[in-house]
């Protein structure tokens, strides 16, 4: 995920937190409702966040974070539906608002809405997009956007996957996404101590880093660096 004046977060938190490049699919796992409440602190300002997993019907999913505080709003969105072990997006919303105090100048007003239409094999998108991230971009079997890619590095790391290389598709544009497992740490859940795998990913300037729980489908932790520095911070508090 990244939260910046000038772009909303991506991925997940990109969490904050893509498709494989030679895909081989991860055991079929069952997808159920979740709703995961973290504490969030980016850009030195405390927040609280929301992250759900809702049945859309048809073997269709809808994953959001709402993060709120300090005068920010953030919302991220993606529904997408399951074809055995291939989870696809179809469409996705990212927007982030500052309303007041010190966020109102910090966060600049953003909204981006993307369609991934397997069809016609093309991504685009609409909204506040500069020039040329409106697509379109061609799509391969496989491919996830930010919001996805959270729920995808989970479910492979418990799988025990690897390597976990993803392509990332959004703002009109394809990445390729390569996390790295960096041992196993101690993490605290709700007052309980858990033991967590850790995975990174270096991208220039940039890092995220997640820490996985086998027995949670979402990150038990999540961090952005920039620059060495810490951007965004989501600690799970409580999952049911």
């Amino acid at each position: 995920m990244t939260i910046s004046p000038t772009s909303a977060p991506r991925g997940l938190f990109g969490l904050a937190a893509a498709a494989l490049l030679a895909f081989t699919a991860a055991p079929a796992l069952a997808v159920e409702p979740f709703t995961a409440q973290y504490q969030a602190n980016y850009m030195g300002m405390r927040a609280d966040a929301t992250m759900q997993l809702a049945p859309e019907g048809d073997n269709r999913w809808k994953y959001s974070l709402n993060l709120a505080g300090a005068g920010a709003r953030l919302e991220q969105n993606t529904i997408f539906e399951t074809r055995g072990d291939q989870w696809r997006p179809l469409s996705s919303v990212d927007s982030q608002r500052g309303e007041s105090g010190i966020a109102a100048m910090l966060v600049r007003r953003r909204s981006v809405d993307g369609v991934y239409n397997w069809d016609t094999g093309e991504a685009r998108w609409t909204g506040d997009v500069r020039d040329g991230q409106g697509g379109p971009v061609a799509l391969q079997p496989g491919d996830l956007d930010g919001m996805l890619m959270n729920l995808v590095l989970v479910r492979d790391v418990q799988a025990g996957k690897s390597p976990l290389r993803y392509r990332l598709v959004e703002d009109g544009r394809s990445k390729r996404q390569v996390f790295e497992r960096e041992g196993t740490e101690q993490v605290t859940v709700g007052g309980e101590t858990k033991q967590a795998t850790k995975v990174v990913r270096t991208d220039g300037r940039r890092q995220i880093i997640a820490w996985i729980v086998d027995d949670l489908p979402v990150p038990a932790r999540l961090l952005q660096r920039r620059d060495g520095k810490d951007h965004i911070d989501l600690r799970l508090q409580s999952f049911r």
